[in-house]
């Protein structure tokens, strides 16, 4: 994953990264580490830069900056890293089925849902930030700006 831009939803913090982009998002369900948002406030801009730009395309990458996270919580909060269980990408990797849960968001919201063939042209990471943004217990504001800057 090479990914490393933020959307214009992520806008508003983009100067100061004061909250987790959803590039970083996609890292952390992938590298299988837990990251709150006070912890990542704890990490020197230079570091939250260096979260967001680095690649993890490969097991070594991957490894790599699971390594650095554990480093980073360790040494920034002085607390114990969690981990999450094994995430299961094929919901966002897989460009051929429109989730339920985005098409559901999409009529809650009053927007219409994603054909499949706009779904299908989205990246990774633009069909992870629409996942992600319909979570439960997630602040789902950004799911229409989202919608509409992907589907423009």
């Amino acid at each position: 994953m090479r990914e490393t831009h933020l959307f214009r939803f992520e806008m508003d913090f983009a100067d100061t990264l004061r909250c987790v982009p959803m590039v970083v998002r996609m890292k952390l369900d992938l590298c299988g580490v837990k990251l709150s948002l006070r912890q990542w406030s704890r990490f020197t801009m230079a570091q939250r830069s260096q979260l967001t730009k680095s690649p993890i395309t490969s097991l070594n990458e991957r490894a790599a900056y699971r390594a650095l996270l554990v480093y980073l919580i360790s040494t920034q909060t002085g607390e114990e890293p969690k981990f999450l269980p094994d995430v299961n990408s094929d919901i966002w990797e897989k460009p051929d089925v429109v989730p339920e849960v985005v098409l559901q968001a999409a009529l809650s919201f009053g927007e219409p849902p994603p054909t499949l063939d706009q779904w299908s042209r989205l990246s990774p990471l633009q069909r992870f930030a629409l996942i992600k943004l319909t979570r439960s217990g997630h602040d789902n504001l950004n799911f229409v700006p989202a919608m509409r800057e992907f589907f423009e």
